[in-house]
């Protein structure tokens, strides 16, 4: 039975069953439903258990795990990295800009520098004498070299002209004409006759090869492919057709039969629920609203109130006497401070001659003597 219907197009479109699919489909059902159910409510007090005890015990010790693991390894480390590393870091950065850093400047600065500009200097001076030899010594002889070795290679390039016209004509008649007069007369009627013997040999080897294919091809399709197709043809086809029928009416049955569990392992969720709380909740409940808080508003106001009211008094009166004793000895304390050093001296009062508070000088108001009125 379907308890989700398919709508009506596609009801429509739905190809038509075969008696194969309707007799399969009501035994199948019935077996996976019956096999499904236990599978299912299973599953369901599992994934309800889980849920519970990832609720009240995995996520508290986690976090528990997480917090211990925080104190244990983070925030050791970010105290030492912050009052420990940081602190030395910072020293050691001022010891090597004192101890490095200024000494290496001023080396620099005072040393180094004045060197490196003398050394600059006689560089300058070096490079002009060189400069000078080159331009007044080296540039002449280089010329006057030049110009014999152009003399020199002009003779040597017409004694080697001669030399190679010599010798190209030579190769020219003893190499080159010969050779040409073996190529033409003799290796090329020699070529084109292998040439003719070889297309000769390979169309009859072809021809052999193709008849010993074909021999073959027809021996392999009618001893193996004509047997192969007619058994995947008239055998497995049908076998597949019909595992193909079987395999989806179980995997239907399977999925309606889950749906189905789901269904039934609600109900009795529900059912156990409800027997929980009308055996154990609402007992308890009523307990609590019945007894318990009345006998707690009675503690409370008959003991726990007059307990805190007398508790605050006791206070009140504590305060006030430790308050009137410090005072006793703050006077006591004076009284023998004056007996031993006397009355201390005030100091005269000096007349001051500016406003005081936040009047200040105005243009119609004046301090002096002269201008009062």
């Amino acid at each position: 039975m379907d308890l989700e219907k398919p709508p009506a197009r596609q009801q429509q479109q739905q190809a038509p069953e075969g008696c194969l699919a309707v007799a399969i489909r009501v035994p199948v059902r019935i077996v996976v439903l019956v096999l499904v159910v236990p599978v299912r409510m299973a599953w369901d007090a599992l994934v309800v258990a889980g849920r519970f005890l990832n609720d009240t015990v995995l996520r508290p010790v986690g976090r528990a795990l997480l917090w211990l693991g925080r104190a244990v390894f983070v925030w050791p480390f970010v105290a030492l990295w912050r009052y420990v590393v940081v602190p030395v870091a910072k020293g050691l950065a001022w010891l090597g800009n004192v101890l490095l850093v200024i000494p290496l400047v001023w080396l620099y600065r005072y040393v180094l520098t004045p060197v490196g500009h003398a050394c600059a200097w006689v560089a300058r001076g070096i490079g002009a004498g060189l400069t000078w030899l080159y331009a007044r010594v080296l540039t002449p002889i280089g010329h006057a070299v030049l110009w014999v070795l152009k003399g020199l290679g002009a003779v040597l390039a017409a004694i080697g002209l001669g030399v190679f016209g010599a010798m190209a004509w030579l190769a020219r008649y003893l190499l080159v004409v010969p050779s040409l007069w073996l190529y033409e007369w003799v290796l090329t009627p020699v070529g084109h006759a292998l040439a003719w013997c070889a297309k000769g040999v390979a169309w009859l080897v072809s021809t052999v090869v193709t008849g010993i294919g074909i021999a073959l091809y027809w021996i392999v399709r009618v001893l193996l492919v004509l047997p192969a197709l007619g058994l995947y043809r008239w055998v497995l086809t049908p076998v597949g057709r019909v595992l193909a029928v079987v395999g989806r009416e179980i995997w239907d049955a399977l999925g309606h039969a889950w749906r189905i569990a789901g269904h039934i392992s609600l109900a009795v969720g529900r059912f156990l629920a409800s027997v929980f709380r009308w055996t154990f909740v609402e007992p308890v409940r009523w307990v609590y609203r019945t007894v318990l808080t009345p006998v707690g508003h009675v503690v409370r106001d008959a003991v726990l109130r007059p307990v805190a009211e007398a508790a605050r008094s006791v206070g009140r009166a504590t305060r006030q006497a430790l308050t009137a004793a410090r005072e006793s000895v703050r006077q006591a304390r004076a009284d023998f401070r004056r007996m031993l050093f006397g009355e201390s001296r005030e100091r005269e009062a000096v007349p001051v001659r500016e406003p005081r508070g936040r009047e200040t000088r105005t243009l119609g108001s004046s301090t002096t003597a002269l201008t009062k009125d």
